[in-house]
């Protein structure tokens, strides 16, 4: 696939998605819905590829659906649009590499939800949060889902229903952002925190992904099996074993087999 409105592109093992449509505030139209769901699909193919950062192009992150392809249609092409974004969002924490998103400016509604369904968000002083579909009456519901799971459900209601801006540093405190930066800095501090996860195996990161998302809705008993069959299958890989070897020789594995 030829992308038109994003860019993809590789620094050492990580992957940078970049949403490219500034003149419509990276709105997530069908097409481009369609470009970064082919974009992580070969992402997550790539063995080479431990981290995966999502950031945008212009002075904002993502203002959510196209609009101008919600009007006039029926529930046919309805239905489409949001069953790719599901998809989307779906593959996200499907895929083996953490996702951290990147965000400046707005990212509202779609694009709050793009930014929530990443596994780390990294977010400018000036970032600003919302889902502000209440206020033209189109409730977001599907951004719903990942913020909820992201923050406690007072808050994550009162996100939903007065449509106001969450600044970075409240939507830090909430749990929606792991670290708020200068601006300046964003591009910096991001790419750091990609580069730290990087020093892990990239086996060990797609079984600790799996893991989390598996069993973080379960109840404690049903998660605590979940986790105990997973350690065990993970021990027995020669990335765990090479790396407690190195740990108890004091020889600290500089070169991870993956496997």
């Amino acid at each position: 696939m030829t992308y038109k409105e994003i860019l993809f592109s590789t620094k050492d093992s990580i992957g940078i998605l970049t949403l490219n449509s500034p003149k419509t505030i990276n709105a997530l139209s069908e097409k481009m819905i369609s470009e970064i769901i082919d974009a992580l699909t070969k992402a997550a193919e790539d063995e080479n590829l431990k981290v995966i950062i999502i950031k945008a192009s212009g002075k904002h992150f993502c203002a959510g659906h196209n609009l101008s392809e919600m009007i006039d249609n029926g529930a046919k092409e309805y239905k489409f649009i949001f069953d790719q974004c599901v998809k989307l969002m779906r593959l996200i924490h499907e895929i083996p590499q953490p996702v951290i998103a990147q965000v400046q400016g707005i990212a509202t509604a779609a694009g709050c939800q793009l930014a929530a369904q990443c596994d780390l968000v990294v977010a400018s002083q000036d970032a600003r949060f919302s889902t502000p579909g209440v206020k033209i009456g189109l409730f977001c519901s599907t951004p719903m889902v990942a913020i909820s799971r992201a923050i406690g459900r007072k808050a994550a209601m009162e996100m939903l229903l007065t449509g106001r801006d969450f600044y970075a540093n409240e939507a830090k405190e909430l749990g929606l952002v792991n670290k708020v930066v200068s601006l300046e800095k964003l591009e910096q501090e991001t790419e750091e925190l990609a580069q730290n996860i990087t020093k892990a195996s990239r086996f060990a990161l797609s079984i600790g992904k799996q893991g989390f998302y598996a069993q973080i809705d379960q109840t404690d008993n049903k998660a605590f099996d979940y986790a105990k069959h997973t350690i065990v299958m993970n021990n027995l890989s020669e990335d765990a074993q090479d790396g407690i070897k190195g740990f108890l020789q004091k020889k600290p594995v500089t070169q991870w087999k993956d496997r």
